[in-house]
């Protein structure tokens, strides 16, 4: 303290200075209807300034809380369309059985450790069976099919995605409305390979593939990508190349979906299954 009274003691002259300069401005300010007025309106501005500034550092800040906002209203919204869709496809049978009019549930994840350059590729969420993940559910994003969970712990999950060599997805062709399945070559991961369609389907690049009916994990209809290049080859079949729709090195935020009905699936064919692989 002692040092401090001898620093403004021995800049006492200074100190003075500054105090007669803001008097002096003041009394200038206050007595003359001009200066008033500019100095208000740059005051005025700089203030305004500062305010979005603040507001932006404010918001940089809470962009984290946004997008977890965001990825659960997208699971909300997404569960509320799959509910519509189920209605619309089934309102002339006048179904109303609530398993099948409530098929799927999605749940909201953030992507922590993803990897997307190995033949084997997996990610892990930051969602596990508290929050009633289970192996099995399917995996998707805003932009498209991601893959399925493949372990969960309390509350954590490891996800097998479609960028894995043994990961086969079954889709559709929207324009032909033929079925096939992608699969993953472990090399561009921009790309998949688009297998079994046979040369009387007539592929063309842009077509757009979905999701197919035949999934019991995802919801039909969910964005896979779209052809990118299309080659006749010496077998019966095309080799197609799908582009994705999701860039997995941008991935950040996902759904898990849950189906009502894949338990039920699972059980009434798991006998036949078996009985077949004898």
């Amino acid at each position: 303290m002692e040092r401090l009274f001898l620093f403004f003691y021995q800049y006492r002259a200074f100190f003075t200075f500054l105090v007669l300069e803001v008097i002096c401005a003041w009394l200038i300010i206050e007595n003359n209807q001009y200066q008033g007025a500019r100095f208000f309106n740059s005051s005025n501005s700089t203030v305004a300034s500062l305010n979005t500034l603040s507001q932006g550092v404010r918001e940089y800040f809470l962009l984290r809380n946004i997008n977890s906002t965001l990825a659960e209203e997208n699971a909300y919204l997404r569960s509320k369309l799959e509910q519509f869709n189920q209605l619309k496809d089934t309102a002339s049978f006048a179904i109303t059985d609530s398993a099948r009019l409530k098929q799927f549930d999605f749940i909201s994840a953030k992507v922590v450790n993803n990897s997307v350059n190995r033949s084997t590729n997996y990610l892990t969420i930051n969602k596990g069976s508290a929050d009633s993940v289970a192996a099995g559910m399917a995996v998707i994003s805003p932009l498209g099919a991601v893959g399925k969970v493949k372990a969960v712990s309390k509350h954590y999950s490891v996800v097998m995605s479609i960028l894995h060599k043994d990961n086969r997805v079954s889709v559709l062709m929207t324009r032909t409305g033929f079925f096939g399945s992608v699969s993953w070559n472990g090399r561009d991961p921009d790309y998949v390979q688009l297998d079994f369609v046979p040369r009387h389907v007539a592929p063309m690049k842009g077509d757009t593939i979905v999701t197919s009916a035949y999934n019991a994990i995802f919801p039909e209809g969910v964005m896979v990508g779209t052809i990118e290049d299309v080659k006749q080859n010496e077998t019966l079949f095309y080799d197609l190349t799908v582009k994705l729709s999701q860039d997995f090195r941008k991935l950040s935020y996902v759904e898990v979906v849950r189906s009502h009905l894949k338990h039920e699936q699972d059980s009434l064919e798991t006998p036949f299954m078996e009985e077949a692989n004898r």
